[in-house]
């Protein structure tokens, strides 16, 4: 198996405790929490080894000495070890630095722009439509506005600094409803500073074609915009057809690549709510592979601002 986003080791962890044979390669691209599943894998011995880096660097250029795997896990959650620990001003609770870069930790650190690089150097056009696109925020322009004003008068360098500013630049009515009115921002900056959505299309195809005929691939995602990029590459994979609408005739076989095993998302019960809250907007979805995919053209879905 592939833990294609291994964080703590949580699923890992709980597949090894099950399934007594199972071998596992488990992925991440920071250093900081990989270090941690290792701690927590230990007692698994060598039924558990580990890549760092990116899982979509992984795919394009999967290492001949490795097994194709008979599983595929893509777990596209924030650990809450990045909420809560890491320090980087994922989340707005604490008052931390505006990084967001999930790799900044790892060796050699990260060549991405930060969050704050963005807030403080994007145009304002460029800030709105990316926390619209991103978010789907109803005030993202009004929220850009309040960002280029403020920044007039110095960087917006803290968790604090941006929360508050998106607080007061919203209608009072917004600041009330189900969720904190900087919530959906602060995703939109995450996604844009790790390249998340446009990194996951390609890596899905990549990992696809790496799986074993007759293996499954599971996708765990967590909004909208990440359940339709693989909503819609799993559907495809399901086709009778799979070639691309200019092409006159089929020239794929008119066979199907994968078997979809859930036609509907699994998703949460109450009970899992209850017990783990961040769990209540996920949703797997998982296909069983019957033959390698064509050309990945047919399956990219560019997001671009």
């Amino acid at each position: 198996m592939i833990d294609s986003t291994l964080g703590e080791g949580g699923h890992s962890f709980n597949f090894l405790q099950t399934y007594p044979s199972l071998h596992i390669l488990g992925v991440d691209a920071d250093a900081q929490i990989q270090s941690r599943a290792c701690e927590r894998l230990a007692p698994f011995g060598d039924r558990m080894q580990f890549w760092s880096g990116w899982f979509n660097d992984l795919y394009a250029d999967y290492p001949a000495d490795l097994p194709h795997p008979n599983l595929i896990l893509f777990d596209l959650g924030i650990s809450v070890f990045h909420y809560e620990r890491s320090g980087r001003g994922f989340s707005f609770r604490h008052d931390e630095a505006l990084d967001m870069r999930i790799d900044a930790a790892s060796p050699g650190g990260s060549g991405n722009p930060s969050a704050a690089d963005i807030v403080n150097g994007e145009s304002e056009a460029r800030l709105a439509n990316l926390i619209y696109l991103y978010s789907e925020e109803k005030y993202s322009r009004r929220i850009a506005s309040a960002i280029v004003a403020a920044r007039q008068h110095g960087r917006i360098l803290s968790t604090k600094a941006l929360a508050d500013l998106i607080w007061n630049a919203v209608p009072a009515n917004y600041r009330h409803g189900p969720i904190h009115p900087a919530t959906r921002t602060f995703q939109a900056l995450r996604i844009a500073v790790n390249g998340e959505l446009n990194r996951l299309p390609l890596a899905l195809h990549n990992a696809f074609n790496v799986l074993a005929p007759g293996g499954k691939m599971g996708v765990i995602t967590f909004h909208s915009l990440e359940d339709r990029i693989v909503k819609n590459y799993f559907r495809n994979l399901g086709k009778q057809c799979v070639c691309p609408p200019q092409v006159p005739a089929c020239q794929c076989g008119g066979t199907p690549c994968a078997e979809v095993l859930t036609h509907k998302p699994v998703e949460p019960t109450e009970q899992e709510i209850s017990r783990n809250s961040p769990s209540r907007s996920a949703k797997l979805r998982v296909v069983r592979k019957l033959r390698d995919a064509g050309s990945d053209r047919m399956y990219q879905e560019e997001f671009e601002l």
